[in-house]
């Protein structure tokens, strides 16, 4: 999802919180400012529902649920201090949670023991989704072993996975004959199902210069 506009001034993560639950549209929170999500493109809407299908069937009858880009998660330190503003809360595109759900407060709409992300990139976050955010998925999320990025302009999946002594390794899938398997989950994305009614653009034809 794209991120529109941040705010100013900075506010607490209660402040967020009791905000966001007031709101129409959803906002993704950073360390004090909160950042609009702007509209998403067509290819990112049959993307995104393709993904969480694909994962919420595989997931049939095991410990793990996938749930959708409207679901909170919390990457930072937990605190009660009521002016605390260090935090990153997200709304990832798909987000599997094995196990019960663990939640920020009493409210139960912020999950905190995500086991695998999936973000399709847009233009306006791909940076952040691959710098900053996944610093504080991987810093303040332990349960999360798998994060994937999914292009939405080419069949292209990256795959990060985190191992039993806190390295993580890197994979990419391109071409939609290319399947992923996310072992800690059991469940295999193949990229035919990922870019199901996606039409991507024609490759541009450079024309030969006559001299």
């Amino acid at each position: 999802m794209s991120v529109a506009q941040r705010s100013e001034p900075r506010y607490t993560i209660e402040e967020y919180l009791a905000l966001e639950r007031q709101a129409e549209q959803r906002h993704e929170y950073l360390d004090g400012y909160i950042f609009a999500m702007a509209g998403e493109s067509s290819a990112h809407a049959d993307i995104s529902i393709n993904v969480v299908r694909e994962v919420s069937t595989q997931l049939r009858g095991t410990p793990c649920r996938v749930r959708s880009k409207d679901t909170k998660v919390r990457s930072g330190p937990s605190s009660t201090h009521p002016r605390t503003t260090g935090g990153l809360f997200s709304y990832p595109d798909a987000v599997v949670i094995c196990g019960e759900p663990q939640y920020h407060d009493e409210h139960q709409d912020v999950v905190i023991n995500p086991s695998v992300i999936i973000e399709v990139l847009s233009e306006s976050t791909e940076a952040f989704d691959r710098g900053a955010k996944f610093l504080r998925y991987q810093t303040w999320s332990p349960t999360l072993t798998d994060y994937v990025l999914v292009s939405q302009h080419a069949p292209i999946l990256e795959h990060f996975a985190r191992h039993g002594d806190g390295t993580w390794s890197y994979a990419v899938y391109q071409g939609l004959d290319a399947s992923l398997r996310i072992n800690s989950i059991d469940c295999t994305l193949k990229l035919a199902d990922i870019y199901d009614r996606v039409v991507f653009p024609a490759p541009e034809v450079e024309e030969a210069v006559e001299e």
